[in-house]
């Protein structure tokens, strides 16, 4: 069974021949290239496109290194577009391993070519429709991106949604949530028929690519084995408020080591650059302002999460926190963590400030909604603990609580719409139920 990967071909659709680079981000191994070279590239020729209107190259193949200098890229390119009334399609892969190399044209020992400049003077050609994807130690899509600025156009991949996984779940479709939370949407890994074999290659995916890439990139040579430490505490605690002071503590008090916050914080955001883990900003809802901490820290995919802490740590709670999270990004939406503040008084007649926590405030264009994420809410205890926060919110917008229970969607007396795990993430259009 393949992945359609059905929103993201959408996507391309609509910004075929726009006139802007396409680029393609998003964590390695999660199905760029796929998407570009294979679906969308079927596409295309479906729909009436030529294979001699393909310009295609993978740069990480040896045969195609000479493509590497900017100059031979360019030559190899134009060469290629030889019809001015044709449409042609320029799909390269890995475009990072283009070297940056010195303008032979100029003095100034500053004076750089690279491959911006060479896309930017093919976007020149009206009858050129660009599309780039990139993410190695040298270079991550996150960085090709900013080069382009606003003559670019970001289409985010993300491993396999619940919903996808669905879609080629071989198995007994009660088992599906379970093996989703267990093993994530890594591709590849969606083809591996055993435990053993899953967890295989998302660990070594994780130690060999992943971190590989960010101690590499960033030359991280000394600290490596901290860079190690920090990731497997932060996987630890996913759905956590934290921050790097706090992080920098526990180095000290667990391993006896001296790290200062902003090293973590700095080590932090390579992580977040790799597209490996998303940080959650702490919206106060009240005032109607960002906190500057604790934040929240998510993994971009939760079997990698597993992996890494060798399966030990499956507390469905959490686990189903950072995939609603991931699914509700994955939409489009942005997601802060929320924070209500009320007033109380204690048994001694004392005021008090108390802090309730929102798990997601969810917000996209207009629209806004409140969403906790709750393992289970049988009973009348725990169902008052998971509304306490969104009933004091002083607004009217959508408020929802997710659950691990299996039960028909349903409100209570507040308006706040109760509805399962797997039926919000298989239709995307539950959150307006």
């Amino acid at each position: 069974m393949e992945l359609k990967r059905t929103a993201y071909l959408k996507k391309l659709i609509e910004k075929k021949g726009n006139g802007r680079v396409k680029i393609i981000t998003g964590l390695r191994r999660c199905g760029k290239s796929y998407l570009l070279f294979e679906l969308y590239r079927r596409y295309l020729l479906e729909n009436g496109v030529g294979e001699d209107q393909f310009i295609a190259l993978s740069l990480e193949e040896i045969k195609n290194a000479k493509y590497r200098n900017p100059f031979e890229l360019d030559k190899y390119i134009r060469s290629r577009i030889t019809e001015s009334d044709k449409q042609y399609f320029v799909m390269i892969d890995e475009i990072q391993y283009v070297s940056e190399i010195k303008n032979p044209y100029l003095d100034d020992p500053e004076a750089k070519i690279n491959f911006t400049d060479v896309l930017l003077g093919l976007m020149k050609n009206k009858n050129v429709d660009i599309y780039i994807t990139g993410s190695n130690s040298k270079m991550l899509s996150s960085d090709i991106l900013t080069q382009f600025r606003d003559r670019g156009d970001e289409i985010r991949v993300y491993p396999a949604s619940f919903a996808e996984f669905c879609e080629i779940y071989d198995g007994d479709m009660r088992n599906a949530w379970l093996d989703y939370y267990t093993y994530g949407g890594m591709p590849y890994m969606l083809t591996l028929p055993t435990h053993e074999e899953k967890s295989k290659y998302l660990r070594d995916l994780f130690e060999r690519t992943y971190l590989k890439d960010v101690v590499e990139r960033n030359n991280v040579q000394n600290d490596s084995l901290i860079l190690e430490d920090l990731v497997n505490i932060l996987a630890s605690a996913i759905g956590s408020l934290t921050n790097p002071t706090k992080l920098s503590n526990t180095f000290a008090s667990e391993k006896n080591i001296k790290i200062n916050a902003n090293t973590i914080s700095k080590y932090i955001g390579y992580f977040e650059d790799a597209f490996l883990i998303n940080k959650a900003e702490r919206y106060d809802v009240k005032g109607k302002k960002y906190m500057q901490t604790p934040q929240k820290y998510y993994f971009t995919d939760v079997g990698l999460r597993n992996a890494r802490l060798g399966f030990r740590q499956q507390e469905e709670t959490h686990i189903m926190e950072n995939v609603l999270y991931c699914d509700l990004i994955r939409r489009g939406f942005n997601v802060d963590v929320g924070v209500v503040e009320q007033n109380e008084v204690t048994g001694e007649g004392k005021k008090v400030r108390k802090q309730l926590e929102i798990d997601f405030v969810v917000n996209r264009g207009g629209k806004r909604y409140y969403i906790q994420s709750a393992l289970s809410v049988s009973d009348q205890s725990k169902r008052a603990q998971e509304t306490a926060s969104l009933i004091k919110i002083p607004d009217s917008f959508a408020k929802i609580i997710v659950t691990g229970d299996y039960i028909k969607p349903w409100r209570d007396e507040n308006g706040i719409l109760y509805m399962g795990i797997e039926q919000f993430l298989l239709d995307e259009n539950a959150i307006d139920f």
